[in-house]
């Protein structure tokens, strides 16, 4: 969408019932948005202002995996986000996230967030359905900050990204952040385990998503061996998938999964087979997260406006 049209639709676009901040990216998912969104709803939460994080819904995973991310939030899975607002401000809250929201131009928002992954800006450059892209670069105009991640790209290879992105918007602010793996659960005890435990280890690792190849990379850099099974982004994992990991587990390996795959997983699980390992994400800023800070701050203050006082 050029900048003219975007402006004509921004102008037109429908008024949420809350404040709202949309994150999104121009590629097809891997960009470590949703653990993003997640840390906007907690940085509100810790704010004193309840956030809803806002989703389409769609595979049925992403509503389970942002309760786990943002215990904090009301999370409403409705295609219909200014519908879902409404559900959201009824049941208390005072702000909305709305996750994977870039193109979606017919909503308005306070403040637009597009994530550019480093590993995805180092691939192919074709637009679907050749290529990873939803949009071309042109699309960031309508951003109001700009957020670089990287999983498995060097911190230099990501800093050429966030440069490169500057030159074509100097005037948004523009921040990088790792978004990396801070530790390890237990898919249904929950106990927590450090990432030293895969050194050296045989690991089997499970990823329905967009970038396995980037979890994969994560996890070997932790020491271990690892074999990786990848589907598709929103796999629905049949009986076989279940069992051959199952068998692994059985045999000794340490199976590790990403809380997107836990959530169709915990509850099928053979109860006499040792449980999966989740590895949980964590946001680390490494350039410029005070700006991402302030612009959700200056959100912030428009919510509190609009809370009565008591």
């Amino acid at each position: 969408m050029h900048l003219r049209a975007a402006r004509r639709s921004e102008r037109s676009a429908a008024r949420l019932a809350l404040p709202a901040i949309a994150v999104g990216n121009l590629s097809v998912g891997g960009t470590g948005k949703t653990p993003l969104a997640a840390w906007i709803a907690e940085y509100c939460a810790a704010r004193a202002c309840t956030p809803a994080i806002l989703v389409r819904g769609y595979g049925g995973d992403e509503p389970l995996v942002h309760r786990r991310l943002a215990p904090h939030a009301v999370v409403v899975a409705n295609p219909d986000r200014v519908a879902g607002a409404r559900v959201a401000q009824a049941q208390g809250a005072h702000i909305c996230v709305l996750d994977d929201a870039y193109q979606l131009t017919g909503v308005a928002r306070d403040l637009n967030i597009a994530v550019v992954s480093a590993e995805s800006a180092a691939g192919s450059p074709w637009l679907l359905p050749a290529g990873p892209w939803r949009e071309r670069w042109d699309a960031l105009a309508r951003a109001d900050l700009i957020v670089v991640t990287r999983k498995s790209t060097s911190r230099v290879a990501t800093a050429a990204v966030a440069e490169r992105l500057a030159g074509m918007r100097p005037d948004v602010p523009m921040c990088i952040a790792a978004v990396e793996l801070s530790h390890l659960e237990g898919m249904r005890s929950g106990a927590r385990r450090q990432l030293d435990v895969l050194a050296g280890r045989r690991v089997l690792a499970a990823a329905g998503i967009a970038d396995p190849a980037s979890f994969a990379a994560q996890l070997r850099a932790c020491g271990a061996i690892v074999q990786l099974v990848a589907h598709q982004d929103h796999h629905p994992y049949t009986p076989a998938d279940v069992e051959r990991l199952a068998r692994a587990a059985r045999a000794g390996d340490n199976v590790v999964v990403t809380e997107k795959d836990a959530v169709k997983l915990r509850a099928r699980w053979p109860v006499s087979t040792p449980e999966p390992l989740v590895a949980v994400l964590a946001v680390r800023w490494e350039r410029n997260g005070r700006a991402l800070e302030q612009a959700v701050d200056a959100v912030l203050a428009l919510s509190r406006r609009a809370v009565p006082q008591t």
